[in-house]
């Protein structure tokens, strides 16, 4: 009972509360965090389990957290979400990061997901998080870094103020559903000349992020719809935010990680999720199977 309510992002102080107001048993801050401690050992041994050879789709997003290391600081957890080739997701792992995420940390990240089996990936996306594009290049050499496009849309409203976001969002919306690279090249330069000199920032930050924004639309319409964005991983993120949200912050890495991980091993109790992903993801596996020359299907033989 005490393993499941922390699942539900209950603190030890809540959990205490409702073991005495429900069941009359004087239950301590202490004994709670003692008895979540064993959720450790499962942790550690989740974290190095085997993986697929190859994933379609690998998902890479971080979530903050507030961890006492002297003073409280941000500290980003990393979430790698893949979708498998029967189409149903897995969390294939968790990171809590030192702040300063670069290229070495990205490759510390997928290295660890290589040795554990993960031999392919065919596309990977995120949310223009630095080091990574060189790092899975570094580890998967075929592997497409695919930057998320409603992320993109979203960073560009930064720099707009709130009465201008409906024409930015018009105007880019022929960037991003153009044909073919070439299409979308020219509809940028369309937006440029009559944006750029107003917001000259979201020309810069799609011009930065436009090397991880084409690939996806050299693809059809169910690959473009399955990767265009991080919603795949963002339901996981809130469920996160929730959890590490109620505690506040935590007094070392393994204390978040241990949170993280309870929520996340709570997801979809009703499993009626994981019966909606497949039907969801067919078609786009069947595109990608056409699109990377049976790299998906050789996985299954």
């Amino acid at each position: 009972m005490v393993i499941s309510l922390s699942a539900e992002a209950l603190t030890t102080g809540e959990i205490s509360a409702h073991l005495a107001e429900v069941y009359g048993t004087e239950v301590s801050w202490q004994t709670i965090s003692t008895i979540t401690d064993k959720v450790v050992e499962c942790m550690v041994e989740w974290q190095n389990r085997p993986l697929d050879p190859v994933y379609p789709v690998v998902f890479i997003d971080a979530v903050h957290v507030k961890i006492r290391d002297g003073q409280v600081a941000n500290r980003p957890v990393c979430v790698a979400l893949g979708v498998i080739t029967e189409g149903h997701r897995d969390i294939l792992g968790l990171w809590v990061g030192d702040g300063g995420e670069g290229a070495k940390y990205w490759l510390h990240v997928l290295t660890e997901l290589c040795n554990r089996g993960v031999a392919d990936v065919l596309m990977l996306v995120c949310d223009g998080l630095t080091g990574l594009p060189d790092a899975a290049t570094t580890v998967w050499p075929r592997t497409v870094v695919q930057t998320c496009v409603v992320h993109l849309l979203l960073n560009s409203f930064r720099y707009a103020p709130r009465q201008d976001w409906a024409q930015v969002a018009k105007a880019l919306k022929p960037v991003y559903t153009a044909p073919t690279e070439a299409a979308a090249s020219e509809r940028f330069t369309e937006f440029t000349t009559t944006w750029g000199t107003r917001y000259p920032a979201i020309i810069r930050l799609w011009d930065t992020a436009w090397a991880e924004f084409v690939p996806f639309l050299a693809f059809d319409i169910e690959i473009r719809k399955a990767i265009c964005t991080t919603n795949a991983i963002e339901s996981v993120n809130a469920r996160i935010r929730r959890a590490v949200k109620a505690r506040g912050h935590f007094p070392n890495d393994q204390a978040a990680l241990k949170c993280v991980y309870l929520a996340v091993t709570s997801l979809d109790p009703t499993r009626t999720g994981r019966r909606r992903w497949p039907m969801r993801w067919k078609p786009a596996l069947n595109a990608f199977d056409l699109a990377f020359d049976g790299r998906l299907a050789a996985s299954r033989k």
